[in-house]
């Protein structure tokens, strides 16, 4: 019988070794650039064509190879980094594997000029899909210059699976990006479509951070510095009042490579806690100096998942450096209410008597006296303005107990239990059990409740106007626009070089729901317009949500923009938590809802309302 196993070409080995190191253009940048940094180099330009699809050049003034050294890099597991097994428990340079060149000649096609210092000429090798096509002599300035061209050529199956230019190219500068931000002392310049995206000089830590996210962030920025004989942690994190749902920056470097860390980020959100509201976040920039020794980076191909050998103790140095920080730089100012001679007020409940007599004031006036200093004079008769609001088949007395409205309804997470049945209405609100011309009221400043025929129904006003005002969004964008309110005094709003990107793909469906923007260049627009409706709105914080949601989307789809734009539109502009609604107004949002296709749920799952059922009352009575 034959035998049947056998060793596979080389060339097929290095297809497979790629499917792990390089998965898009992004992972070209990161291998050759870490490269370029072990190599010495001081300066280092990136230059990408259609997003890294048709070409990716990276040319930097290291070291540079010899003509065998040359040759050799593109073989597998040819490296200079290490020597011996035990060089992997203490790694002081970025690449270590010496997979990257090979797996990146395997699907692409490459060509590399490069030269040591001390010699007169370089070294030119051309290679495509593992085949060497040539080797020879040529001049050529000192360090290296790769050329990568057409990533997957010979796999096309890989190929047609890679996004559009713009996210692929969003993928590669934030890939570039967390290389800069951990060395500035190395000069980058990142070109896209010959257009220069950033220039950046040699400068210090807090500087790089500016001028890759802009100067807005100087304002928010908080300096951590600590120093133990487990971690030394150095770097900046963000004022509480800057926290953002979406839109922040986190970045987590050790020893110089930038990491993935969980647990580590609970830490810092820790520091926070009850001083950020639920579900925003703050931007953070904190650089460990561990022992090498301590840490194992061989864990995934993408080195960005990092084990510590200690991390429980280094988590608490973290939370303790940032609640530092905090406490240190965020003095938050008592707020001292002037009161004195002000008429005391009474506070109103929701049941039948009033729950308090009011204090008499010292002062001369007092809307519950007669003249100056007259008898108090109850408020007869008010119980009357609130009869039409009355439940009539619920007022009696049963048992000898009364049934007390005032008792509070519990937020949306609770509203699950068994008393509670969920409506999911599906294919419109024809079967929603809605009459609008049953009395409703307020409650809370959050909710609208009203009757209907299956019970008492819960509307957390918020929502329903998100739902109504998204379909409203989608609808504009699908057919005509939206008008537009022009702006007396144009507002100018600062976008990073990635977020102005996705501004430009996006301009479209901006203009389609009322936005009319002008580039000024250097990733600064004009707001000539905005959405008519949205007035008070914090526009330059809108924009900037909308595109963090845009970004957020894994794939292309010009629909899943749309709705993220729509979104982030709505929740900015929807009736806020605690304004009052008029019984006219909380009419037209249910009318406005309930003719919705989805009006159970806002467009990202939340529950709009709830209804408690009859049965709840008959257990209560």
């Amino acid at each position: 019988m034959e035998d049947i196993i056998h060793l596979l070409p080389d060339s097929v080995a290095n297809q497979i070794a790629a499917g792990e190191v390089v998965q898009r253009p992004a992972s070209i940048i990161k291998e050759m650039v870490e490269n370029s940094i072990d190599a010495g180099a001081e300066t280092i330009k990136v230059l990408v064509t259609d997003g890294g699809k048709t070409t990716v050049q990276v040319i930097d003034d290291g070291k540079g190879m010899s003509e065998t050294d040359a040759r050799l890099s593109f073989e597998r597991h040819a490296t200079s980094k290490i020597q011996k097994a035990s060089d992997l428990f203490n790694l002081t340079t970025m690449g270590f594997r010496g997979e990257a060149l090979a797996s990146i000649s395997a699907v692409a096609q490459v060509e590399l000029k490069t030269r040591r210092r001390e010699d007169e000429l370089g070294t030119m090798i051309r290679i495509a899909g593992s085949k060497m096509e040539s080797q020879e002599p040529v001049a050529c300035p000192a360090g290296s210059n790769f050329l990568v061209q057409n990533l997957f050529f010979n796999v096309p199956a890989r190929r047609k699976f890679l996004k559009s230019n713009q996210t692929e190219l969003t993928n590669l500068v934030a890939d570039f990006q967390r290389i800069v931000l951990v060395h500035p002392e190395i000069s980058f310049i990142l070109y896209n479509n010959g257009v220069e995206m950033y220039n950046l000089p040699r400068t210090s830590v807090r500087q790089r951070i500016l001028d890759v996210f802009g100067k807005k962030l100087n304002a928010d920025l908080l300096p951590v510095e600590v120093e133990t004989s487990l971690v030394s942690i150095s770097g900046y994190v963000a004022k509480p009042e800057s926290s953002k749902k979406k839109g922040v920056h986190q970045y987590f470097f050790v020893n110089g490579r930038y990491m993935r860390h969980p647990y580590f980020h609970s830490a810092v959100m820790k520091a926070y806690e009850n001083m950020i509201p639920v579900g925003e976040h703050v931007s953070y920039f904190l650089y460990f100096s561990v022992d090498a020794s301590s840490i194992d980076v061989n864990v995934h191909p993408t080195k960005t998942e990092i084990k510590f050998d200690n991390e429980q103790p280094i988590w608490q140095v973290l939370s303790a450096a940032v609640k530092e920080t905090i406490g240190q730089f965020c003095n938050v100012p008592m707020i001292d209410f002037d009161i004195e001679g002000k008429p005391d007020i009474p506070v109103m409940g929701l049941s039948t008597t009033i729950p308090h007599q009011p204090k008499l004031s010292a002062t001369t006036y007092n809307p519950f006296k007669e003249g100056n200093g007259g008898t108090y004079v109850p408020m007869n008769g008010w119980e009357k303005l609130y009869d039409k609001y009355a439940l009539s088949h619920r007022d009696e007395k049963e048992d000898g107990k009364d049934f007390d409205w005032t008792d509070d309804i519990p937020e949306e997470e609770h509203l699950q239990g068994s008393i509670w049945n969920t409506l999911d209405v599906e294919g419109g609100g024809s079967s929603v059990p809605f009459d609008a011309s049953v009395p409703k009221f307020q409650y809370k400043g959050k909710y609208i409740v009203v009757q209907s025929s299956k019970g008492l129904m819960i509307v957390n006003q918020h929502r329903a106007h998100v739902r109504v005002l998204f379909d409203q969004n989608m609808q504009c964008m699908n057919s005509t626009n939206r008008p537009s309110q022009k702006e007396l005094f144009p507002e100018i709003v600062q976008f990073d070089q990635d977020d102005a990107l996705v501004v430009e793909d996006l301009m479209d469906d901006l203009s389609g729901l009322g936005f009319d923007l002008s580039n000024l260049g250097g990733g600064a627009y004009s707001i000539n317009g905005i959405p008519s409706g949205i007035v008070g709105v914090d526009v330059d914080k809108l924009l900037h949500e909308m595109v963090a949601s845009a970004k957020a989307k894994t794939g292309n789809i010009r629909r899943e923009a749309q709705e993220a734009l729509a979104l982030a539109l709505a929740e900015n502009s929807a009736i806020v938590y605690g304004q009052v609604l008029s019984v006219l107004e909380m009419e037209s949002l249910l009318k406005d809802l309930f003719a919705s296709k989805a009006s159970a749920r806002t467009p990202d799952g939340k529950l709009i309302y709830t209804i408690l059922d009859d049965q709840v009352f008959d257990e209560v009575g």
